[in-house]
């Protein structure tokens, strides 16, 4: 079978986000999703309401089900939503159930796009730093690398991470500009190694940032280096974005949902 792809995320109603958009996202990559569901949230495309955790021994026996039925060749976690899952998943690692040598790409969701609180951020770090060390590839927004690294510098901070043990970061720097070009970096093992450049779009997006991690996760399991599969992503977001579907039309403030069944070229 193709290639599957473990995710670790939660159920975003609107479909825009979540574990939607992982397995559109690596469906496109050419991979296969398989779903550990983290949780239940109340949100439409453009506010998270709330969110209800699965407890952490349902989602652990979500995750070992498809552990000893499916060949899988990547982890991907996006929204775990509580310090309970996060050490749930750190200690599948720890106790190899997760194979060894897995590549783990960890998006360290703290907050949504659209600015709701998706856990309390300071034990939610805490916790995230126990689990940082697993990580092929993290791909934090600035807010979450700031606060996971502690340094207000993003280079410094994607610096710090590596050495705390993370194996490679994407630094994407979106959020800290309204205009301009949109500047990625790729540190791996505390060296930058690739700066892509990417257009900045008029709009805001709805599951851009996991809609990106997934598709690395799928590329990867697809047999990408590091450095190949964040260039495919790169490319592959930008025109997922140029052709997102618009849920309010005639609101130009409103959140757009990522075309993501674009074909990966």
């Amino acid at each position: 079978m193709r290639p599957v792809v473990l995710c670790f995320s939660g159920l975003d109603p609107s479909g825009g986000a979540g574990l939607q958009a992982d397995i559109e996202a690596i469906g496109q990559a050419g991979a296969h999703a398989a779903i550990a569901c983290t949780a239940i949230t109340v949100q439409s495309s453009q506010q998270v309401f709330g969110f209800e955790a699965c407890a952490a021994n349902l989602v652990k026996a979500q995750a070992t089900t498809v552990l000893a039925d499916l060949p899988v060749s990547v982890i991907k976690s996006g929204m775990l939503g509580t310090t309970d899952n996060i050490t749930m998943l750190t200690q599948l690692f720890a106790d190899a159930i997760i194979q060894a040598g897995t590549p783990f790409v960890l998006d360290p969701v703290l907050v949504a796009n659209s600015g709701g609180s998706l856990g309390d951020e300071q034990t939610l770090v805490a916790a995230f730093r126990k689990l940082l060390p697993y990580a092929t590839l993290i791909t934090p927004n600035t807010h979450e690398l700031r606060a996971l690294s502690g340094e207000q510098d993003l280079h410094i901070g994607a610096q710090k991470l590596c050495a705390q043990g993370t194996h490679a970061v994407l630094v994407k720097t979106s959020h800290d500009f309204e205009t301009g070009d949109i500047e990625q970096y790729l540190y791996i093992k505390g060296e930058m190694v690739h700066k892509s450049v990417l257009p900045r779009l008029d709009g805001e997006f709805h599951g851009s940032g996991c809609s990106l991690a997934s598709f690395i996760a799928g590329r990867l399991a697809k047999g990408d280096a590091l450095v190949s599969a964040v260039m495919a992503a790169d490319s592959w977001i930008t025109q997922t974005l140029r052709t997102a579907d618009a849920p309010h039309p005639n609101n130009a403030q409103a959140q757009l949902i990522p075309n993501r069944f674009v074909a990966f070229k």
